[in-house]
């Protein structure tokens, strides 16, 4: 049975991409067929961490939701292009596909004065699944609420929401926590990233479970590794025993645990 799992976070510079790329590049690694979709179509970047640039990346899910072209050929097969890095090399050979969304400004400016059709990306999404036979969809989100993350929220089987150990992501979370339970998503958990590395993970974790009532997957420490990195690998592939590629791996646990 198929799955689909989103990484959301209230507001901007959660790692909410990175996070994304790792956890569906461990999990194609476990043997999966997996996808990811990034319907972060007002700002695109995963499409950067697995090599890929604006010509390189093919179709783009901006032109499948203006009906230019079906969803297939959007999808790009990262294990046949994992290039050489360290990394990313690993995920040769292995069932992964992206769907990227265009970097191009023009195109862009095109969403953020049109919009799109939510139900038609719906209707991609689950083409997309049964099309390539995917055990896994991931979907990184926009962040904050709009009727497009509300969509993936909805349709979602795994919701992960990722905050910072912030008050204003305190609050932002509690928001969409809310939400995701009125909307009845089957699991949602929450991932801390970028925690400061003299905090005790195991109190700041029951703390926070406390206050959402929410069980947390993993605290991710804030690491000058992750920033030195620079988007340039799949930093859990190329630094496998780095406490914060442990804490991706605890996350991945759980996901494949619920499927």
């Amino acid at each position: 049975m198929s799955k689909i799992v989103s990484i959301h976070s209230f507001r901007g510079g959660t790692g909410k991409s990175n996070t994304t790329a790792n956890l569906a590049a461990q999990v194609a690694l476990a043997g999966k067929r997996v996808g990811i979709v990034d319907t972060d179509i007002q700002s695109p970047g995963i499409h950067v961490l697995f090599g890929l640039d604006g010509v390189s990346m093919g179709h783009t899910l901006n032109e499948y939701l203006r009906g230019e072209v079906p969803i297939e050929e959007v999808a790009f097969n990262i294990g046949d292009h994992t290039g050489d890095v360290s990394g990313r090399v690993k995920l040769a050979g292995q069932a992964l596909y992206l769907f990227p969304s265009s970097i191009k400004g023009s195109e862009i400016s095109r969403v953020l004065k049109d919009g799109y059709d939510a139900n038609k990306l719906n209707e991609g999404l689950q083409d997309m699944i049964k099309t390539l036979n995917l055990d896994y969809l991931f979907i990184d989100t926009h962040p904050g609420l709009n009727e497009e993350t509300l969509l993936s929220i909805s349709i979602s089987d795994i919701l992960i929401l990722i905050m910072r150990p912030d008050n204003q992501d305190f609050q932002g979370t509690a928001v969409t926590v809310d939400i995701a339970k009125l909307l009845l998503v089957d699991h949602l958990h929450l991932l801390v990233n970028k925690a400061l590395s003299r905090y005790d993970f195991g109190h700041l974790k029951a703390e926070i479970e406390g206050v959402f009532d929410t069980p947390v997957a993993a605290v991710l420490p804030l690491t000058e590794d992750m920033v030195e990195n620079a988007s340039g690998d799949i930093f859990s592939l190329a630094f496998p025993d780095h406490p914060w590629s442990k804490g991706i791996r605890q996350v991945v646990d759980t996901i494949l645990k619920i499927g």
